[in-house]
This record gives C-alpha cells, sequence and structure tokens, in this order.
C-alpha cells in the first residue's frame, strides 16, 4: 500500500484511483474503465473584469463535463482561488457517481473560477457571472448542462446565471437549481445537503451502535453544508463541541448553543468573537476527541499529515473529497469508519433534482414533502451502500463507488457508444 502513495496524487488522480479499484472488483471490462473515467468534455474561458477601481483583472472560468450515460450532466459552480481545471474534473467525477448512488437521472459535472469573491463587490460578482455564463452558453441547457451553488456561490449567483442564459435562451428556471424561491427555487433546498448529511449521520450512528443523542460532534466548516447539519445534528441530541471555519475554531466541551452560534455567524460573517465558547486553532478540529467529525469544507483537508491525531470514532463526509487515498487507508487501519462523500453529502444534488422537476412542471412542493422525499432516498441509497460494503468486505467509500460504477456501466452498455 505505501508503494502506491510514494507520489503524490493530483485531485483527480485520487478520484480514479479509488474509481480503478472498484471498477476492477465489478469486472467492468477495460475499454469500458477508460470511457468511464475519462472526461467527456473540458471547458477553459478567459473572464476579464474591470474592478470597481477601475483596474482590468484576468480570471479563468472552468466548466468540465464527465459523463452524461444517465442524464444531463449536472454540477455546482464554485468561486475560490484555488480553482483549476484538476480540481474541477474531481469534481466532475464525484457528480457522475454521486447522481448514480442516489438513482437520480443526471450525469456528472462541476465547474468554477480562480476568484476570491471576499474582496469583490456585488457589481463585479454579478459581471463576472454574467461573462461566464455568455462564454459557457453552448454546453449549457436545461437537457443538456444543470448548474447549482457550490463553495462561494449562493441563489443570488444562480438568479444571475438564470437571468444571463435567458437573455438568449428565454425565461428558463430549470437551467439551473439552487435559485431563489422566488425565482422558481424549490423549498428545502438550502438545507438539503446538511440535512443529508444529518439522515446518513442517524443511520451511520445506528449501524455502528453508536447512540445519537449525546454524541459529541466536530465540524469543519461552517458555511452551508456545516451549519445546517450542525443544526440538524443540535435538534437531534447531538452535543456539537467544536466547529471551525477559514478564520478560527471554537470549543466548547458542553455542547456549543447552535442557534445562537449560526446567528452570531450571520451576523459576523465568522464563528469568531462567540463569547460562549473558547479559542480552537483552526488546524486542531481533527484532533478533537469525538464521536463524529464531518469535514464540511474543502477538498484534501485530511492527510497523512493529520490524520493520526484524529480521535473521532466515525467521519461522515460533508465536503467534497476531503480525505486524501493515503489518509483514507490510515484511518481504515485504525478502525475509523468513513462514510463518503458521494453518499453523505447528495442531499444536495438530489433536492436540485426535485426543484428541476418542479420547475420543468411548473407545479411546486412543500417543504415537508421535499425533506420526505429527500429522506427516502437517502435511506435507500445509504441500505444499497451497507449491503454491498457487508457482502464485499469492503469499506463504505469502496461500495459506494461500486454501486455507482455499475449503473453508470449499465446505462453506457444500453446506449451503445
Amino acid at each position: 500500500m505505501a508503494e502506491t502513495y510514494r507520489r503524490k496524487m493530483t485531485a483527480y488522480e485520487e478520484v480514479n484511483w479509488q474509481y480503478n479499484k472498484a471498477a476492477d472488483l465489478i469486472g467492468i471490462p477495460e475499454q469500458y474503465k477508460s470511457i468511464m473515467r475519462n472526461c467527456y468534455r473540458e471547458l477553459k474561458v478567459q473572464l476579464p473584469v474591470r474592478r470597481d477601481n477601475g483596474k482590468l483583472e484576468e480570471y479563468f472560468g472552468f466548466r468540465v463535463q464527465h459523463n452524461g450515460a444517465r442524464g444531463p450532466y449536472k454540477g455546482g459552480i464554485r468561486y475560490h482561488p484555488s480553482v483549476n481545471l484538476d480540481e474541477v474534473r474531481a469534481l466532475a467525477s464525484l457528480m457522475t457517481w454521486k447522481t448514480a448512488l442516489v438513482d437520480i437521472p443526471f450525469g456528472g459535472a462541476k465547474g468554477g473560477v480562480n476568484c476570491e469573491p471576499h474582496t469583490m463587490s456585488e457589481n463585479e460578482l454579478q459581471y463576472l457571472t454574467r461573462t461566464f455564463t455568455r462564454k459557457i452558453d453552448m454546453a449549457l441547457g436545461v437537457y443538456r448542462d444543470i448548474p447549482a451553488p457550490d463553495v462561494n456561490t449562493d441563489a443570488r449567483v444562480m438568479a444571475w446565471i438564470m437571468d444571463e442564459y435567458g437573455r438568449k435562451n428565454g425565461y428558463t428556471p430549470a437551467i439551473v437549481t439552487g435559485k431563489p424561491i422566488a425565482l422558481g427555487g424549490s423549498k428545502g433546498r438550502q438545507s438539503a445537503t446538511g440535512l443529508g448529511v444529518f439522515y446518513i449521520a442517524q443511520r451511520a450512528c445506528r449501524d455502528y451502535k453508536l447512540p445519537l443523542a449525546g454524541a459529541r460532534v466536530a465540524i469543519q466548516g461552517f458555511g452551508n453544508v456545516g451549519s445546517f447539519a450542525a443544526e440538524f445534528l443540535h435538534q437531534g441530541g447531538a452535543k456539537v463541541i467544536a466547529v471551525a471555519d477559514a478564520d478560527g475554531g471554537l470549543i466548547n466541551k458542553d455542547g456549543l448553543d447552535i442557534p445562537k452560534l449560526i446567528q452570531h455567524a450571520k451576523e459576523k460573517k465568522s464563528i469568531l468573537g462567540f463569547k460562549e465558547a473558547d479559542i480552537l486553532p483552526k488546524e486542531q478540529i481533527f484532533s478533537v476527541p469525538c464521536e463524529i467529525l464531518i469535514p464540511a469544507a474543502l477538498n484534501g483537508v485530511i492527510t497523512e499529515q493529520n490524520v493520526e491525531a484524529i480521535q473521532a470514532k466515525l467521519i461522515i463526509e460533508g465536503a467534497n473529497n476531503p480525505i486524501n487515498p493515503h489518509a483514507d487507508h490510515i484511518l481504515k487501519e485504525k478502525g475509523i469508519p468513513v462514510v463518503p462523500d458521494i453518499l453523505a453529502n447528495a442531499g444536495g444534488v438530489t433536492v436540485s433534482y426535485f426543484e428541476w422537476t418542479q420547475n420543468l412542471q411548473q407545479f411546486y412542493w412543500e417543504e415537508k414533502e421535499v425533506q420526505q422525499k429527500l429522506e427516502a432516498k437517502m435511506d435507500r441509497a445509504y441500505t444499497e451502500v451497507w449491503e454491498m460494503a457487508s457482502k464485499h468486505k469492503v469499506p463504505l467509500r469502496m461500495a459506494a463507488f461500486m454501486v455507482a460504477i455499475k449503473r453508470v456501466y449499465e446505462a453506457v452498455q444500453l446506449r451503445g457508444v
């Protein structure tokens, strides 16, 4: 195993390493393995933006469509300085397997712009978004490719994309998901990823004999996913004792008052300054003794450098690809189970599917109905992964890939090449 990790892998190589192992275990023929592994289309576009101070700056935007055998491409758009083609490829691939795993009729895509949105005005962000939309317009479509929010993007950004696309193509609410409700968004979409994490936590705790009530939880990342996961876990009786964001961390061994912390974070745009907790260096979030650890921020945060410090009994991946393969192997040796991203954080894309469906029908559901349908989807996917893992004696991540790959392989075969 050590030989495998002698060379540091890129994010896309890490995903494909997992994919290759799972494809071999279920006997995918080599020629199909390659077709399903590689990306269908990759776009890189130049985005010049005139800043409010008159300075002209150059950004680059990316949209990668990985596999569309099971339906139109689906995947978020993130704004972050670290965005590059390799990262977007990796995330697009994960979306293929995620949508197949929860059995919704989408393929996988991802997009992003290498900018620092926190330093940009609303006018600058809107201009950047509209320029990006125009540059990738030819690849988008209600039955072709449907973007959604991701890191540092939100309903407001989706509204701009929808409006810009509509200037050329007419009123098309189904072109994006994660929109404001007033523009055709779905009730329950904003909280969906965090709620999905909660549903999966309930089932994993049951199967690993960890009572959720009173369970200590540490969450790395307190954006959309982390904050909603914390809220639902808190409501479910768990004790969220530590959280961290880009600015720093907080800890209270008696449990954080999550509703108060969420309100503080909304007002201050940071968790720092919250009085009812002690300061925790953000890098120490992974070493907090707890029952459940939820990485819910960026990819590649748990590596061979910090994995030995983890004292959790269960890890649930709220973020995409937060654990590299070397660290994943070490966690297996330590006996710490990991519920993988393509299962645990699939709530967002599942309710995106519900939103797309509602847009096409122009018939909208109440939030309770959305949540019930989400729970049913997450429960079915978790059961299929658990049964696959039990049958083949493999970790949950490998089982999740196996379930997903089998579905995509069947679609590729039926469509013909």
